[in-house]
């Protein structure tokens, strides 16, 4: 059995050696952060998320080629360390730039094979400096296995610091050159290694390679004309960019987004405009936009203050009908945005409420002298209160009622971008928001909700219907067939207003005379008749369009006159005209079926997800039904908007292999001669399989969960992270404390931390709720003190395990059961989101409590000794 002192140096537990580990995991989870970012920037968030995947099989790989020659690098531990670290600082700069020379579109990952060569090109140019990291962390592990425990601690809490202090730096560094984060805490850590472990000219080595690593970040490119950051051309600002006459107003980097604001002629948005705008009006208002991008997505349009001749145009916009039934109504925006509900609000409104959660885009509006004067400072207009945090959390605790309460079109250009879009929160848009939104209306108050409709099959609108709906009942047991109007136009926006107590028929009459003038489509009000002919016929069609061979539906339909103007009366009286695309008439179908009875039939026949909205699962995405998903591999060029959902399924097979491929070359490699030694071995997989699924699914389910009371994602991250890392590293520290009693101990901490998760699955949301009402500050305390009990003892399993591994003198099966935690933690990352939009988060966070249920049979195994290498046989 090896020795703790011929395992580990006696400058082993030296606070240099802490401090190291503590800067050099600091750069590692700091470049997952600014490549996340990157890819959200120039290409699409959800290729960015497979960074986390990256760096997971960075440790994956490393593990592999520590575990089949562990002898050597038992011997030669530090000076692999050492030449790791070297590297680390020059390849990720030099792969970042690198990655950015690749030309590669997300637009065309299925339609061009090449696009698919020039991901993995990205994808492997990124894994290198993380296996460089691994290799160093390896190697210090491995070295340093006796205190473990100690190592471990340095090495959460370096992380956990790490992440919390690029965030900060998002406020001072613009995205093409965050990369200098990492570098900068490379370097400090590569400083304090070598003040523990100095080397003949390694100070002179590290010098050159740092100034290497900074020549080529800010140097070379402006040499060699390179890109520091390429941004696909697809993007929403690619396009202002290249306008003849574009100029940027305005742009901030944040931990809230890159946002940037361009102005041009160019610039038409005019979100859900009827086209009859153009044949009504006199003169169309000119140069009525700025564009506003965040992150390169967009525009969000900034709309200029309007001259009372000019504001004829808000008529046409599908923002206005609630204010076609409400007089002066008291208002409330529930997202500022661009500010055009906000515009249209104050053109109908007595007063006006607006929120924003994002306080650069309020700070944009007030500081920026172009903005301010081309929206003539509407922030400050005395008609106009604003509330700095998220409008849905406001609205679930103010006693205050509204008699209009707007959420207009705040998701940018939309929901289904052109290249997908990632799996992110909705929670604007879920049934419990809906329900604070309906419980603070005025008696006859009109809630509003206008949505992007640009998909065809709809999906999105048909969750959104059903949400409402769901709400509405809620709220209130008695009929509702009363107290929804909806619109929509084509390819464009679908809007649905909600009234307590119920549409009067004079009120129909306004709405359908409104909808007839700007050639909408209605697709429910108070006695809209339906033909339920056209239901099987249509899902049929559509099944038939996405799986078969046939077309899609094409229901009969009228014409109407798209000159007509909004106070034309000669088109009031004329019935609605029948749906002229399937799309429209697929709404009708949903809207009949939730109000009137069948939805759930409709909802289980239709070709995608169309399940309401929850806090639970807030997603506007995974449209494609699991069962279904094997029939749509040869036809992927017909789900760009669900590449974001497709993408972590593959994500999540390829994890699996690789998963079962790190585990088993080890095994057949040194079977006979080191693995045949070690009884248990299965377990021991189970056991920190169980480690790397349950923590990384906690991780990412709580900081989804955490994004409904901080309203920010970016915040509930670095809440989150900083929060986990550092509590398990407190907890790794205690652990070393009860070191001699693991069977007595650390059996009972799993099932605490097991069954801790599992009841936070079931308890947590009612807390969160209730957390929203509090102030910020006291919001983010609650947050860290939620995640604070579980993650101090999810730092007591790696780290007893692990130290028991090296004191059994196991160190083949020590740096093979890193590996196999990190392999898990890529698994676990991908299945977060596929159980999450299939059975919601709350069964996520149970599912990581069994997780570590299950470890605590499994934990046995890592005690057994090792059996004596067999003597060899004489001749």
């Amino acid at each position: 059995m090896t020795g703790i002192g011929a395992a580990v140096p006696r400058q082993g537990a030296s606070p240099l050696l802490a401090v190291a580990i503590a800067l050099l995991s600091g750069t590692v989870i700091a470049l997952q952060i600014v490549v996340m970012r990157i890819f959200a920037v120039g290409s699409w968030a959800h290729f960015g998320s497979m960074v986390v995947s990256l760096a997971m099989m960075g440790f994956g790989l490393t593990s592999v080629v520590m575990c089949a020659a562990s002898g050597w690098f038992e011997r030669r531990g530090w000076a692999v360390a050492t030449a790791a670290l070297m590297l680390f600082g020059p390849l990720l700069v030099g792969s970042n730039l690198l990655a950015q020379q690749i030309p590669f579109n997300a637009i065309f990952l299925v339609s061009d094979p090449a696009q698919k060569w020039r991901l993995i090109g990205n994808l492997g140019l990124y894994l290198l400096p993380f296996t460089a990291g691994a290799v160093f962390l390896g190697a210090v592990f491995l070295k340093a296995r006796a205190v473990f425990a100690r190592v471990y601690f340095a090495d959460l809490v370096g992380a956990g610091a790490g992440g919390l202090v690029t965030l900060v730096s998002l406020y001072a560094f613009r995205p093409e050159n965050l990369i200098l984060v990492p570098l900068a805490l490379w370097f400090l850590g590569a400083l304090t290694w070598l003040a523990w472990r100095p080397g003949r000219g390694a100070a002179a080595l590290l010098a050159l390679a740092a100034l290497v690593a900074v020549a080529a970040q800010l140097a070379l490119p402006d040499m060699l004309g390179l890109s520091r950051l390429a941004v696909s051309d697809y993007k929403g600002v690619a396009y202002a960019r290249k306008f003849p006459d574009a100029r940027l107003v305005y742009e901030n980097a944040s931990p809230f987004g890159f946002l940037e604001v361009y102005s041009s002629s160019y610039l038409h948005f005019a979100p859900g405009l009827s086209d009859n705008a153009a044949f009504n009006l006199p003169e169309m208002p000119a140069n009525a936009y700025l564009g506003m991008y965040i992150d390169g997505e967009g525009p969000f349009g900034i709309i200029r203050n309007l001259s009372e001749k000019d504001e004829a145009y808000f008529r046409y916009l599908p923002m206005v009908y609630p204010y076609l039934v409400k007089t002066k109504p008291d208002t409330f925006v529930v997202q500022f945005g661009g500010g055009i509900s906000t515009a249209v609000a104050l053109r109908y409104s007595d007063h006006v409420t607006v929120a924003e959660a994002n306080p650069e885009i309020l700070r944009a509006f007030r500081q920026d002298q172009t903005i301010r004067d081309f929206t003539g400072n509407v922030l400050a207009n005395p008609k106009l209160s604003v509330v700095d945090y998220d409008g849905r959390l406001y609205l679930a605790h103010t006693p205050r009622r509204y008699d209009v309460i707007d959420l207009s079109l705040a998701d940018s250009a939309g929901l289904s971008n052109p290249g997908g879009f990632a799996i992110v929160e909705k929670y604007a848009y879920t049934r419990e928001a809906m329900e604070s939104y309906m419980r603070a209306l005025a008696p006859g108050g009109v809630l509003s909700v206008t949505l992007w409709n640009k998909e065809e099959p709809p999906k999105s609108v048909l969750k959104l219907y059903a949400t409402m709906v769901e709400a509405a009942r809620a709220v209130d047991p008695a009929p509702v067939e009363d107290r929804f109007f909806a619109v929509s136009s084509y390819l464009s926006t679908t809007t649905v207003l909600y009234k307590r107590g119920g549409f009067a028929p004079d009120e129909v009459g306004k709405l359908r005379e409104q909808t007839r003038a700007l050639s909408f489509d209605a697709v429910a009000y108070p006695g809209f008749a339906f033909d339920t002919a056209q239901v099987q016929p249509t899902l049929q069609a559509y099944r038939n369009g996405i799986f078969g061979d046939g077309g899609a539906a094409k229901p009969a339909g009228g014409d109407v006159d798209p000159t007509a103007p909004p106070d034309d009366p000669t088109q009031a009286a004329e019935p609605p005209a029948p749906a002229q695309v399937p799309s429209t008439t697929m709404g009708q179908i949903a809207w009949h079926a939730l109000l009137h009875g069948g939805w759930g039939d409709i909802a289980r026949d239709y070709v995608f997800d169309t399940r309401a909205l929850t806090n639970d699962r807030p997603y506007f995405a995974a449209y494609v039904k699991p069962l279904d998903l094997p029939k749509v591999t040869d036809r992927l060029d017909l789900f760009q908007d669900e590449w974001g959902y497709l993408l972590v399924w593959a994500t999540f097979v390829i994890a699996v292999l690789a998963a079962l491929v790190l585990i088993a070359v080890p095994v057949v490699m040194s079977w006979r001669t080191i693995f045949s030694r070690y009884p248990g071995h299965f377990r021991t997989i189970l056991y920190f399989a169980c480690l790397g699924l349950g923590y990384i699914m906690v991780e990412v389910a709580l900081i989804a969960k955490f994004t409904g009371p901080l309203g920010n994602p970016t915040i509930s991250a670095s809440i989150l992270i900083t929060g986990m890392l550092v509590c398990s590293g407190f907890g790794s520290l205690a652990a070393e404390r009860f070191l001699d009693r693991p069977r007595a101990v650390l059996p009972v901490v799993l099932a605490a931390t097991g069954l801790l998760l599992i009841g936070y699955g079931f308890a947590l949301d009612p807390v969160l709720d209730a957390i929203g009402a509090f102030s910020y500050g006291v919001r983010i305390l609650a947050c860290f003190a939620i995640i604070a009990p579980p993650a101090f003892l999810m730092g007591f399993p790696m780290a007893t395990a692990m130290t028991w591994l090296g004191r059994l003198g196991k160190e083949p099966m020590f740096i093979w059961a890193w590996g196999i935690n990190g392999s898990f933690s890529v698994i676990g990352a991908a299945a977060v989101p596929i159980l999450a939009t299939a059975f919601g988060l709350s069964q996520v966070l149970a599912a990581s409590g069994l997780c570590y249920l299950l470890a605590v049979p499994a934990f046995f195994a890592i005690l057994l000794p090792g059996r004596a290498a067999p003597r060899p046989v004489p001749a």
